[in-house]
């Protein structure tokens, strides 16, 4: 069934409902835009809104409307948690077409006064009128970095690498990820939403030993890149892989817990400091729409 398109007025203060649904074709008086993100998670309570809590959201949708002169409301490709990092977020939002013509040539610049520095707009573009930054995204890409070096991280890298207290076999650590590839429940790795699917493709789960050129250091890298995370499920892939890297369970213990319904609570989750969402992937603009649908389908 195609997804419903909501209408939305041009009103200023009606743009800021419904941003995950797609921009009615024609005379809608707005445009959709696609932002490029980056931000040190460090001080931020997570991605999402909350009351009293200074959030990444916040603080963007706060910029935004102070350029712009509008109210503004993101939709975000990774709702990523309280301390975790991104180069690579994607989030739309729906603005009057005036807003964007006036600021257009200078809202990046225009940001970077406004906002703080543990956050930056790296681009803005009009995108297609399916783009949807988060249902009709492919692919979602993290890493998580650490070391086991007895002097811990870096400074230069003090927020985020985590260093980790005890040496770490990564050989182990690589071959029980690679038995973690492809589509699985993973309840066993994710704190449950209610109504929410567990069921996710792992695409790329690896660990390797890797020269960090800003800090001059070797650190432990776990890339994983999936179609969707569940929530604190890249954390708790890491905590797993972690209890193999020392020693404490066998190279085939991750995988024996695919076959759990629930949260396993012997699964530590790794500290949020370590991880980075670095990239998202999307279709081609023709594209968009049925990616969208798909999404929305395997969600519901």
């Amino acid at each position: 069934m195609a997804a419903r398109h909501r209408r939305i007025r041009s009103s200023p203060l009606n743009i800021q409902l419904h941003t995950d649904e797609p921009v009615p074709h024609g005379g809608s008086g707005l445009v959709r835009l696609r932002l490029a993100i980056s931000y040190d998670g460090t001080d931020f309570s997570g991605w999402a809104r909350q009351p009293a809590q200074r959030t990444v959201q916040d603080t963007l949708e706060q910029g935004l409307r102070t350029v712009l002169r509008v109210p503004v409301a993101l939709t975000v490709a990774g709702r990523t948690d309280a301390g975790v990092h991104a180069t690579g977020q994607v989030a739309h939002c729906d603005v009057p077409s005036e807003a964007w013509a006036q600021q257009r040539d200078r809202l990046v610049r225009r940001l970077r006064g406004v906002l703080p520095a543990d956050v930056a707009v790296r681009d803005v573009e009009e995108a297609h009128p399916d783009f949807d930054a988060r249902f009709a995204a492919l692919r979602r890409h993290y890493v998580y970095r650490l070391t086991d070096a007895p002097w811990g991280p870096s400074p230069l890298r003090r927020t985020d690498v985590v260093g980790w207290p005890r040496a770490l076999d990564v050989a182990a650590m690589d071959a029980a990820a690679g038995r973690l590839l492809g589509e699985h429940d993973f309840a066993a790795f994710c704190r449950r939403r209610e109504g929410a699917t567990t069921i996710r493709t792992l695409l790329h789960l690896g660990v390797e030993r890797s020269l960090d050129e800003v800090a001059d250091d070797e650190v432990v890298v776990i890339g994983a890149s999936a179609d969707a995370f569940c929530h604190s499920m890249v954390r708790s892939l890491v905590g797993a892989l972690l209890a193999v890297g020392e020693g404490r369970r066998p190279v085939e213990w991750p995988a024996t817990l695919l076959s759990r319904t629930e949260r396993a609570s012997e699964v530590p989750v790794a500290p949020a400091a370590g991880l980075t969402l670095v990239a998202v992937d999307y279709p081609l603009d023709r594209e968009l729409a049925a990616r969208t649908q798909i999404t929305r389908a395997r969600r519901d």
